[in-house]
């Protein structure tokens, strides 16, 4: 016998009529029926939940997947624009350092201090549970490494600004003169340097220039400024310091007489005192000194407001010359 299905109606072939007769499921078959489509329905039902659940995001999820990117894209263009800044600020570093405050003759700031970073190796581990938190710590610790090197060239710029202002004033306190009369330069004896020591024979850093004059020639303040100094040095013999302001110091050496006491108001080209022979000395001559923040620096940078350019670059040669001193 052979069982027929159609549309849920069920039929059998009877041999012994040649027909098909239909047949009636008893309750049984159709409670397990019904039972079987109610399994294959609710196994559907439950993959199709699991499909939608971990393959299909929710409308609230996709509208946060969709605000993460475009957050992210954010900060991507921020790292940029931050390196971009600081690029920027770089350059304004390297002009305050190189140009501004070497005008202005201003002391520098060390480059550990400009590019310092933060204490505390948990600064930013609370951005560590974030998405994508390498970028996101990457952008911040820039975002804080620009606003305090901003902090340092803002403090910067403020004191060249007040240095300007007191430009006038500082003006008359640099020393700008030569010390004696040598407009010819025939007294320029000794520069700047290593030279070779007129007693030991040795080389040795001569921190001053030597000017050859006569004894009792006229000494000049270089500067504005107050007398800190007017005694016996030793090497130096009757010496005068003039402290200028600004953090300039001027020494006049090897004198054989004063024309100015400590604590008295020195002005520019004013006679403090006379050449001598006096200290360690192998001739009469003044030696003299420039000294700048408690360093001495080239005295034949200062002689601008006494020369023309051309006797200034003859100055500097004669400066250069690598010869002997005079003590």
């Amino acid at each position: 016998m052979k069982l027929f299905k159609s549309r849920k109606t069920y039929y059998l072939y009877n041999p012994s009529t040649l027909s098909y007769e239909r047949v009636y499921p008893t309750a049984k078959e159709r409670f397990f029926g019904l039972l079987r489509h109610l399994s294959i329905g609710i196994a559907i039902g439950v993959a199709a939940f699991f499909v939608m659940l971990y393959w299909i995001p929710s409308p609230m999820e996709s509208r946060m997947q969709k605000e993460n990117k475009l957050l992210q894209t954010q900060y991507e263009v921020l790292s940029l624009r931050l390196n971009e800044a600081q690029e920027v600020l770089d350059d304004i570093q390297q002009r305050d350092e190189n140009l501004y405050r070497a005008i202005f003759q201003a002391e520098s700031i060390p480059e550990s201090i400009r590019k310092s970073g933060f204490g505390g190796s948990n600064r930013y581990e609370h951005l560590t549970m974030l998405s994508n938190p390498e970028l996101v710590v990457s952008t911040t610790q820039k975002m804080d490494m620009l606003d305090k090197q901003l902090y340092i060239q803002s403090n910067s710029l403020e004191e060249l600004i007040n240095l300007g202002k007191s430009q006038e004033e500082r003006l008359k306190c640099i020393p700008a003169i030569q010390p004696i009369s040598n407009k010819d330069l025939r007294r320029t004896a000794s520069g700047y340097g290593f030279r070779i020591d007129p007693i030991y024979r040795t080389p040795k850093f001569h921190s001053g220039m030597d000017f050859s004059a006569k004894v009792g020639t006229e000494i000049y303040a270089t500067g504005d400024g107050k007398v800190v100094y007017a005694a016996w040095k030793q090497g130096y013999g009757n010496c005068i310091i003039i402290d200028h302001g600004y953090g300039y110091q001027t020494l006049y050496s090897h004198m054989s007489k004063y024309n100015a006491r400590v604590g008295q108001q020195i002005k520019r080209g004013e006679v403090i005192g006379y050449v001598g022979n006096t200290g360690k000395s192998t001739g009469p001559h003044l030696h003299y000194e420039v000294i700048v923040h408690g360093q001495h620096d080239n005295p034949s940078k200062y002689y601008f407001m006494d020369l023309t350019p051309e006797e200034y670059d003859q100055m500097i040669q004669i400066a250069e010359n690598h010869g002997q001193v005079m003590d």
